[in-house]
């Protein structure tokens, strides 16, 4: 088993999760969380030099660009519609970078069969 793609998969999975929980109990904290777990994802996406590596690290700065300004709103002017709204980028975000995760593990299994 290779642990690194396992916590790579981890914090990937974990920043749409956190960011859903966020969508169910609008909570600062909550938002906090997810924007931090998304911001390790992000850092853990660097150094990947896979097929669609480029496509992943940027999914995962655009979900990092709707969640800090996502945070920074709720945190300055308690305006929750936007702050959701955001959130719902992020989220999107996130299932683009799952769905990459998905294809590049479908390809890496692909090339091991052969």
């Amino acid at each position: 088993m290779d642990w690194g793609k396992v916590i790579f998969v981890f914090f990937t999975l974990m920043s749409l999760t956190t960011t859903a929980g966020f969508l169910y109990e609008p909570d600062v904290i909550l938002l906090f969380i997810a924007a931090s777990v998304n911001v390790i994802s992000t850092i853990l996406k660097i150094g990947v030099k896979n097929l669609l590596s480029a496509e992943l690290l940027a999914s995962s700065l655009v979900a990092d660009l709707h969640l800090i300004p996502a945070f920074i709103v709720m945190t300055s002017t308690d305006h929750l519609g936007l702050a959701i709204g955001l959130a719902i980028g992020a989220i999107a975000a996130n299932m683009f970078s799952v769905a990459l995760t998905l294809i590049e593990s479908a390809k890496a299994q692909e090339k091991e069969e052969y």
